[in-house]
């Protein structure tokens, strides 16, 4: 049996302003309190796709396990 994922996702989250070709750009960085792990990333838009596979991932786990196992 596959271990299913939390039914929630904790994360740290850093933001901040850097300069890019003359322009400011947000930058950040996540880390799971679950497991410590640390993630950066080059722009806002990357840090929402991050976080809507992870939300996605857990909606499909939850439509394929039967709610007497949840």
């Amino acid at each position: 049996m596959t271990e299913a994922p939390p039914p929630y996702q904790s994360y740290l989250l850093r933001l901040w302003q850097a300069s890019s070709n003359g322009k400011g750009v947000w930058r950040a960085s996540l880390e799971s309190a679950q497991t410590g792990e640390r993630r950066g990333f080059a722009d806002l838009a990357s840090l929402f796709t991050f976080l809507e596979a992870q939300t996605n991932k857990q909606t499909a786990h939850d439509k394929h396990v039967p709610e007497a196992e949840l």
